[in-house]
């Protein structure tokens, strides 16, 4: 299912997501400029490797910050960010700028220890702004349970759904625990489990700093529209 747009129609100052959908795209266009050999050079010293990880914790911390900002592929990095753009303004709306980055960068630091606790021995670096992304859509669950989602749910193509979020984000995370326990390869699904339930438990302590709007077509309740 691939989300359009949600039902949050007022979200003040969105400084940070777009600050961080900028940055992946200059890191993402300046990886490009290296070639295919400098690519894969720049994965093995920035990505995080969990093998590396666990024989040198302390040279490698580093690396947990700098895998959320680099990417394999331009759909990669297109997926990530679209996700960040249609979730990440409510939530920053919400939480304001310095929280939701906290909220964003830890989320993508339990990511990483997650998807190397689950694959220890792998020597395989994982890059993307994914685990990140995902503590976002679990704040987002947890602030906005009443929003709707407007999807494209293949392979109906030409029509859209406005689903529940609860709906929306509980089948994404149903997908990526099925994907993680069958082991499908490609993709760090313990990341997106672990930032989506750091981020889902960590806005439970984030006093947000005002209501939300909601469309008043699809949702219209007392003190929200």
């Amino acid at each position: 299912m691939f989300p359009l747009r949600d039902s949050i129609t007022y979200h003040g100052a969105i400084i940070a997501t777009i600050g961080l959908i900028a940055a992946n795209s200059l890191v993402f266009f300046y990886q490009l400029s290296f070639g295919p050999d400098g690519m894969q050079y720049i994965f093995n010293t920035y990505g995080f490797t969990p093998v590396k990880f666990f024989s040198e914790p302390i040279s490698q911390i580093p690396t947990i910050f700098t895998s959320m900002f680099i990417h394999g592929s331009f759909m990669h990095l297109i997926s990530n960010l679209w996700f960040l753009w249609v979730f990440g303004p409510a939530v920053e709306g919400r939480l304001g700028f310095s929280r939701f980055m906290i909220l964003y960068l830890l989320s993508g630091v339990a990511a990483a220890l997650l998807q190397g606790f689950s694959w220890p021995d792998t020597d395989i670096p994982m890059v993307g702004a994914s685990g990140a992304m995902s503590g976002v859509l679990g704040a987002y669950l947890v602030l906005f349970i009443r929003a709707r989602v407007l999807t494209i749910i293949p392979p109906f193509f030409f029509f859209f759904f406005w689903l529940p979020a609860p709906i929306y984000l509980g089948y994404w995370f149903l997908i990526q625990l099925l994907s993680a326990y069958m082991g499908a390869p490609g993709v760090a699904w313990w990341a997106h489990i672990g930032g989506f339930i750091l981020g889902l438990i960590l806005v439970l302590f984030m006093r947000p700093r005002r209501r939300y709007r909601a469309d008043p077509f699809w949702e219209c309740w007392r003190d929200y529209c």
